[in-house]
């Protein structure tokens, strides 16, 4: 694809590290990757990753001309707050998926990739959290790696180098990203399943719910005994 690192452990060794200063983007020098998020509008850190997929910071009521510009079909907030403050537009579908990246697992991942996949099966999608850099980074870095097919290592450098914020901002992303098992997700991903590893809540809570049913529908629990 693209490489800006020359030697990979090297170069994942600096992100996990994060350099001091803020990274810039390459946008100026001419030298951004194509295949790197677009940038859109400058204002809400807005970004078109792919024609279906959008990133940003908050937006507010004055981004409404441009979602609508942009024929935005479903907003994806990874925030605890609600969009219904500024959004209110018919038409226009909300998704409330709140997470920390510093507590992030791949439950997380999963939850958050299958409602881009859904939502992109129904037109474009706008994903944000409130600096669109942290959070919605590493969405996007880990919808680069699990359903693109990108390296990490490519994902990483656009992450840190693609403008989206403070590289300080990024440490838990990418300490989560370089020890995220892909096929495992990829495959979690395709098969339905809440996480990667079956002992994980979700994947307990399901199983419960589950055994529950079938016993409720199961004809021999139901028939009483003589």
């Amino acid at each position: 694809m693209f490489k800006l690192c020359t030697r990979s452990l090297l170069c994942l060794a600096l992100l996990v590290g994060l350099v001091e200063s803020p990274v810039q983007a390459d946008d100026a020098a001419g030298t951004r990757p194509a295949e790197w998020a677009r940038p859109v509008e400058k204002d809400y850190n807005l970004y078109q990753m792919s024609p279906t997929l959008y990133r940003s910071s908050l937006p507010d009521g004055g981004a409404l001309p441009l979602l609508g510009k942009l024929r935005i079909g479903t907003v994806i907030t990874f925030l605890p707050e609600s969009d219904k403050r500024w959004l209110s537009t018919p038409g226009i579908e909300q998704v409330q998926l709140p997470y920390r990246t510093n507590h992030v697992d791949d439950s997380d991942i999963l939850r958050a990739l299958r409602a881009v996949q859904a939502a992109e099966a129904k037109g474009p999608v706008l994903m944000h959290c409130k600096h669109g850099s942290d959070r919605t980074g590493l969405v996007a870095a880990m919808y680069r790696v699990v359903v693109q097919g990108w390296s990490k290592e490519d994902a990483l450098n656009e992450m840190m180098e693609g403008g989206f914020g403070d590289s300080h901002h990024f440490k838990d992303g990418v300490r989560y990203m370089m020890q995220a098992d892909v096929e495992k997700l990829r495959t979690a991903l395709a098969n339905g399943d809440c996480s990667t590893s079956v002992f994980a809540l979700c994947s307990l809570e399901s199983w419960v719910n589950s055994t529950t049913t079938a016993r409720h529908l199961d004809p021999q629990v139901l028939q009483p005994e003589h």
